[in-house]
């Protein structure tokens, strides 16, 4: 650009000619007065300087009229200038007024002289044409070319509007240029005025843009912000849904990509893939970070969430169809899924991304109830229920690329929510407004059978034997002690491989107890409260069925450990201040136990923990007292 103004200014100056120095003079200045006329745009200014290049057209020579040009041009941006120029803007800006108004110049007289055989306003409008479209169109390809965007969405959205201006620009150079035709060229100097009035006019017409279009950006911005603080609700609820979020969020904008989904169908899965588990908020805790499997009725609750999600985000009134990916997001291809059994293509398309990525990162993430699945592995089950649970065409695209979007995933920085107080004691308030329920509960006797029955029996009458014993022997008995008299009576009772008695230290379960398979993996272990699966039993007073026993803290970290244990039953042993600690009974075999073995486990160990406070002291301390 700057080569081609230079090879006009070349052009211009050896056909210098004033006609009428002060003439040129008055316009000059009014050009420069009328520079910091402008108005803002999107992706620049627009001023009134190209009304004086028309006029230098109608009225002097070339030199004259790219003179004008340059110096208006310096005047707008160091007249009250907006921003701060640097110097290969003021040079590509100069360049470009030079280059636009030369070609109008020329375009003027090409017209005038070979078609028109004399000046006219055709003449007029075609230069007026010629200036807006070398003006515009170069200003957009730098844009485009800097932003990466489309220099003709560019031109489209952020110049193609001010073509009318241009118009009205040249029909008052032609009313001037006929006034001084006919008046005197002192007559163009009223030209400001109704300059000033069409500056006004954009001016509050832009105005109402930017007002609107700063509307609309806060609105964004509050939808955005929305969006982060349900997302910080799930999170608040959910501690490991960070990095599940972050991949399932890159993988379903990737997809969205390969299948050209709209910009509102895109929007709203980038919002969905945030916002799908938002129902989980009505899931009670234990069964969200429950290490096990669910029961049915346990799974029966967890089933809401997609429908109760859809109704919390109901209320939040998003621009783009948010809402219809989140209540489908746990639909199945063949119409297996939930809430509403959809099959297929009445399935969004939003939600048939979503289900497939999630249940990938699902496989691929650590969950309180088994390890994560190399991705590989995780994929080829993907795979396995395309067709069945997912959209066949969905799964061929991620299998195609996954690995390099998982490569994406892991580039991008996780940003850490910010704190939130869960974990603050609150020093006020003694009492609910309702008061304080009464929790105490049995276990339900379902069992038919007289074996269950039997056990049942025995397991009670065990119980009483052991307290009897405790009672008896107080002095002599240590946790061991009465732990070992449990295991041995327990065995008949309840099958298993592996019994552990974590005693609960402060906020830590210590494997106080340990007899059979794995005893060196399990007597070292020290599970923080609430993790784990011996943890989450202890913290929500709660046992758990058939449970996975490598989700314990510290279980499977050292590889030289191996462990065949398949499944787990652990109950909690509630003392007078609480939770004394957790029995647990570990079988090879999975799903080994069932509700009755929970049953005949609950019956004799009723008390235990009261047992285990009252008995001893720990056998570290033991331990720590004989060797000195």
């Amino acid at each position: 650009m700057a080569t081609a103004a230079l090879g006009c200014f070349a052009l211009a100056l050896t056909h210098w000619h004033a006609s009428d120095p002060l003439k040129f003079i008055c316009y000059l200045a009014a050009a420069l007065l009328a520079s910091p006329l402008k108005v803002s745009l999107p992706s620049g200014t627009l001023s009134v300087n190209f009304l004086f290049t028309l006029l230098g057209i109608l009225e002097m020579g070339l030199p004259e009229t790219l003179l004008i040009g340059l110096v208006s041009t310096l005047g707008q941006f160091y007249w009250r200038p907006t921003r701060r120029l640097h110097l290969i803007q003021l040079v590509f800006n100069m360049s470009q007024v030079t280059v636009s108004g030369a070609a109008a110049f020329e375009a003027y007289y090409l017209v005038s002289r070979h078609i028109l055989h004399g000046p006219g306003p055709l003449a007029l409008v075609v230069a007026a044409v010629t200036h807006f479209v070398v003006n515009t169109l170069a200003t957009s390809t730098i844009i485009g070319l800097t932003e990466g965007k489309p220099f003709s969405k560019v031109w489209a959205d952020s110049y193609l509007w001010s073509f009318p201006y241009y118009m009205v620009g040249a029909a008052v150079a032609g009313l001037v240029s006929f006034l001084n035709r006919h008046i005197g060229w002192q007559s163009s100097l009223l030209v400001l005025p109704p300059v000033y009035l069409m500056y006004r006019s954009y001016r509050l017409y832009v105005s109402k843009l930017e007002t609107e279009k700063k509307h609309a950006e806060q609105v964004s911005n509050l939808h955005l912000r929305t969006i982060e603080a349900l997302a910080l609700a799930i999170e608040a609820k959910d501690q490991t849904t960070g990095e599940h979020l972050q991949r399932v969020r890159v993988y379903a904008m990737e997809l969205a990509k390969e299948f050209r989904l709209s910009e509102d169908e895109t929007e709203a899965l980038r919002a969905a893939s945030v916002l799908h588990d938002i129902g989980k908020l009505a899931v009670p805790e234990h069964i969200i970070s429950k290490p096990g499997k669910l029961t049915p009725e346990e799974f029966e609750k967890m089933k809401i969430h997609p429908t109760v999600g859809a109704e919390i985000l109901e209320q939040v009134d998003f621009p783009y169809p948010v809402v219809p990916i989140v209540r489908a997001h746990h639909e199945k291809w063949d119409g297996s899924g939930y809430p509403s059994g959809l099959v297929g293509d009445a399935i969004p398309i939003g939600a048939r991304i979503l289900s497939a990525v999630d249940c990938l990162d699902a496989l691929a993430s650590d969950r309180q109830y088994r390890k994560a699945l190399p991705l590989d592995e995780a994929m080829a089950k993907v795979v396995s229920e395309g067709g069945a649970a997912f959209d066949p065409q969905v799964v061929e695209v991620l299998q195609s690329h996954y690995v390099e979007w998982e490569k994406l995933a892991r580039l991008q920085p996780l940003q850490a929510p910010p704190k939130l107080s869960t974990d603050i004691k609150v020093e006020r308030g003694l009492a609910p407004d309702a008061g304080f329920a009464d929790s105490t509960s049995a276990p339900e006797t379902t069992a038919s059978s007289v074996s269950f029955l039997q056990r049942l029996a025995s397991a009670r009458q065990q119980a009483q034997t052991l307290t009897e014993l405790v009672h008896i022997l107080s002095s002599a008995l240590t946790r061991d002690d009465i732990l070992s008299l449990l295991a041995v009576r327990l065995k008949p009772l309840v099958p298993h491989d592996s019994v552990v008695v974590y005693v609960r230290e402060s906020n830590t379960l210590v494997s106080e107890f340990v007899s059979g398979e794995n005893f060196r993996l399990f007597s070292s272990l020290r599970i923080p409260l609430g993790q784990g699966l011996a943890g989450w039993v202890a913290q929500n007073h709660k046992p758990i069925v058939n449970g996975n026993p490598s989700v314990e803290p510290g279980y499977l970290t050292d590889a030289g450990r191996h462990s065949t244990l398949g499944s787990v039953l652990a109950v909690p042993l509630e003392g007078a201040g609480g939770v004394a600690g957790v029995l647990a009974l570990y079988r090879a075999a999975q799903g080994a136990f069932s509700n009755e073995d929970l049953q005949v486990v609950t019956s004799i160990t009723t008390g235990l923990g009261i047992l285990i406070e009252q008995a001893g002291t720990p056998k570290a301390v033991r331990a720590a007292a004989g060797a000195n």
